[in-house]
């Protein structure tokens, strides 16, 4: 049994640890603020389980089984030659190879990369699909730029990664500035290189050439399911809720696109210019026309939407009241003051689309509000879950079925809600899917790493 003492005692071991991890990290606040998240919610487990604490297990699980950064020179199109910086964080591979996206945005650097990759560990473990977790990207900067300068640069960054990749080892995705263009480029020059058709190697390909039915909508569309499974347990529905969405990007648009199906009402979504207001609902068509072909800024979708719809240069989003909110840009977009709105105007439910878009004090504000949360590592798993069966699908050289993979991605997002939600109340802390998620991915990854031995 589990004593006060047991608990205070792991307490203050987790303190030192925090601290002694950012001495290790310096200025890689993001990286900090992933750990501490999770670290603040394992005290109960590592007293209830002192084989967790014994071979400096949390230790290892904090730091990455690899580091790889890399130098990506490429020329624009005036023949003018640039240079920008590659990573790869190959974080924990106790439950399969290593399984994340490549984010390409100016703001990467290493601690952006260590924090998407540690989140990436629990997120692949909540989904039961056997896959570790890491993250990648660079900070070149894909807008403004042409397809050719685009092409040369991905097979400029592959002619690195290659050497670090692989089916078994680890399997790549897109993520912020990396879509199925950026995919196509990146596998043909692995292809080139190796001389293999290693369709496993990448995931997000197109659908004619072993990619995966469902996979552009699967982060969008399992955060939304997340949302409806977190309504259901409070004894409500999503249909007939509004819905105030940040983002247009590929997560955005697919919640969107959710929601409606669902019927529920998307009143809002947002680029760095600003955020647009739609009192009719977000027309997702429309939206896919500007951002995803034309690559336009969210004002073009007012100017053409109507009267319904109006443009608010920079402002918050978050402003905008809603029965549900679905952070699906960034991290960190949501902070404690958006929180206190979004709670004034009623808000039920908060299922984050990205990758820690709510600030810590936001979610302690959302908590305490009685708000249901549902955070980024089991609320957007939906993504790297059909990536997953997207690498089923490529080992047996077949293809699903785009119903047969979205029945496949509403049975894991219900397993993963269900999973949270019977951890919590299982540690005493009923309603917390953010302790719920922390803690049941820490004992999968957990449970494997002792089985493996101190490696």
């Amino acid at each position: 049994m589990t004593t006060r003492d047991d608990t205070k005692t792991t307490k203050t071991r987790l303190d030192a640890l925090r601290v002694e991890i950012e001495r290790r990290n310096p200025a890689q606040p993001e990286f900090h603020q992933a750990v501490h998240e999770v670290l603040d919610t394992l005290a109960p487990v590592l007293a209830a389980r002192p084989e967790y604490a014994e071979p400096g297990l949390i230790e290892r699980l904090c730091e990455p089984e690899r580091q790889v950064i890399f130098r990506v020179p490429w020329q624009d199109d005036k023949g003018h030659v640039h240079v920008n910086r590659g990573f790869r964080v190959e974080f924990n591979s106790a439950l399969g190879p290593y399984k994340g996206g490549l984010r390409f945005h100016p703001s990467v650097n290493l601690g952006i990369i260590k924090f998407l990759g540690f989140e990436q560990i629990f997120k692949n473990a909540l989904t039961g699909l056997g896959i570790g977790g890491g993250k990648g990207g660079s900070d070149f900067d894909p807008h403004g730029r042409s397809d050719a300068e685009i092409m040369r640069f991905c097979q400029s960054f592959m002619t690195e990664l290659y050497r670090h990749i692989g089916e078994h080892t680890d399997v790549p995705a897109g993520d912020i500035g990396v879509g199925g263009r950026e995919i196509g480029y990146l596998f043909g020059q692995y292809r080139r290189i190796t001389n293999r058709w290693e369709a496993g190697v990448l995931t997000g390909k197109g659908a004619g050439w072993g990619g995966s039915a469902i996979r552009p909508e699967a982060t969008g569309y399992g955060s939304v399911l997340f949302a409806a499974a977190m309504l259901r347990e409070r004894g409500e529905d999503l249909e007939g809720q509004t819905a105030v969405v940040s983002g247009s990007g590929n997560v955005a648009i697919y919640t969107v696109e959710k929601l409606l199906a669902l019927g529920a009402n998307p009143l809002t979504c947002s680029d760095s210019s600003g955020y647009v207001v739609d009192d009719k609902g977000i027309d997702v068509d429309l939206l896919k026309q500007v951002k995803e072909v034309e690559r336009g800024r969210i004002s073009d979708y007012a100017e053409r939407r109507g009267a319904s719809a109006r443009f608010v240069p920079g402002g918050r989003v978050w402003d905008v009241p809603g029965d549900v909110a679905l952070p699906s840009a960034t991290q960190n977009e949501l902070d404690e003051n958006d929180a206190a709105t979004l709670v004034r105007n009623g808000v039920k439910a908060v299922a984050e689309g990205a990758n820690m878009p709510t600030t810590p004090e936001a979610v302690h504000l959302f908590q305490r509000a009685g708000v249901a949360f549902g955070p980024g590592k089991a609320a957007n798993a939906g993504g790297v879950a059909v990536s997953a069966l997207e690498m089923a699908q490529n080992h047996a050289r077949t293809a699903w079925s785009p119903a047969r993979v979205e029945e496949e991605l509403a049975h894991i997002m219900g397993d993963i809600h269900t999973t949270c939600h019977e951890t919590a109340e299982r540690y005493g802390a009923s309603g917390d899917y953010v302790t719920g998620a922390n803690i049941a991915g820490f004992e999968r990854v957990a449970d494997a790493m002792l089985a493996q031995g101190v490696i």
